[in-house]
């Protein structure tokens, strides 16, 4: 059964939300000062406060867009504003490949979402919401906006930021993973989370499609023919410093996965809707075989937030299904198995195999996916 082929590759939209104070900037800066050469637009409110020290302003794009000194953009927007901007990133000529929306500190993220997938440009795809909260005020933001619950159950990946200020960070990342919906949670210290989790750094040269896996494709799969568990070490850096080096896999472990047979769709979907709450992103690429012999599918997911995007087999690619998942604590071997229980060798495929995946392709005409 073939499907309809993924035209343009599409440049995902993060939305970055979270209360006054929660460290949404601090983050955000840390993103563009460790994009690994990928290009980010990004879209924040209340422009005139945002003190991003990496705007060494090149020079104006337009009006209130800035060129960031590490070849990134920034746009000042208000909510009317936003397709607008949107549109203006998306300019093929830019060359950006990821946009990240920061809210407002008293923004309504479920609307700044709706607005992301009411959009109708085709060169931008959702691509989760990231909810920052503050590990050390967390108790007196919840009692004086308890809309953060709300908030919380609606992300797809939550940063419980400024653990390292909090008394009792292990009660509040408890707290805050019992009122989450699947999401993952993440602690963090001055906004440095692995900008892995949202987005695919250094993009290759012969980048096709939605993803690129440069370093990990490099290193795992040339060193490895299959896959295994990988620690990191923390790099060491100070607060609000610029170090590019090393790494930020702080207690993270990322797993590769190779496979030269198909994998069975209805044994992936049961393997992504059972997965644990410590595997935070998934990316690659799925070969399904007599499912769909023109396609391969990239897959991308953040917390709970599933998405798959067909796109025509590159000219002579050997056909193999490459996954990274990267996680905290996480099973690797169990893992690894599950995955290897969604190999199949069926030389024909059952016409409503594919249904489950369907599900999580954007459908152009409602351009939304439901959560995994």
């Amino acid at each position: 059964m073939s499907q309809p082929s993924q035209e343009p590759q599409q440049i995902p939209v993060v939305v970055l939300a979270g209360f006054l104070g929660s460290g949404k900037t601090t983050l955000l800066n840390h993103l563009l000062h460790r994009s690994g050469g990928s290009r980010i637009g990004a879209i924040v409110n209340d422009f005139g406060a945002i003190e991003i020290d990496a705007m060494a302003v090149a020079g104006a794009l337009g009006d209130s867009t800035v060129s960031l000194g590490n070849g990134c953009l920034c746009c000042a927007v208000d909510a009317s504003e936003l397709d607008e901007y949107l549109e203006r990133l998306a300019e093929p000529s830019l060359g950006i490949d990821v946009i990240v929306i920061e809210a407002s500190g008293l923004a309504e993220p479920q609307e700044l979402v709706r607005m992301v997938l009411a959009s109708e440009h085709p060169g931008i795809v959702y691509g989760g919401l990231v909810e920052v909260v503050d590990a050390a005020e967390f108790d007196d933001t919840r009692s004086r906006h308890p809309e953060i619950d709300r908030h919380l159950a609606l992300a797809d990946l939550v940063v419980v930021n400024k653990t390292d200020r909090a008394a009792d960070g292990d009660r509040v990342l408890g707290l805050v993973r019992s009122l989450v919906d699947r999401a993952a949670v993440v602690p963090a210290t001055y906004g440095r989370i692995d900008p892995e989790f949202l987005f695919d750094c250094r993009p290759s040269e012969e980048r096709i499609g939605q993803l690129s896996f440069d370093d990990l494709h490099e290193h795992d799969l040339h060193e490895r023919d299959a896959h295994e568990r990988v620690p990191h070490a923390h790099d060491g850096e100070e607060p609000g410093g610029h170090d590019h080096t090393g790494h930020l896999h702080t207690a993270y472990d990322s797993l590769s996965f190779v496979s030269r047979e198909p994998l069975d769709p209805r044994r992936l979907m049961e393997f992504l809707d059972s997965r644990p709450q410590g595997l935070y992103r998934i990316k690659g690429y799925v070969d399904f075989g007599p499912y769909d012999v023109r396609n391969r599918y990239a897959v991308h997911a953040v917390g709970r937030f599933l998405r798959f995007y067909p796109e025509p087999w590159p000219t002579d690619a050997e056909r193999l299904t490459q996954l990274v998942l990267i996680g905290s604590g996480i099973d690797a071997p169990a893992l690894d198995k599950e995955l290897d229980a969604c190999r199949s060798d069926a030389p024909h495929a059952d016409e409503r195999g594919m249904w489950g995946v369907l599900r999580y392709v954007r459908d152009p005409e409602e351009d939304r996916a439901e959560p995994a």
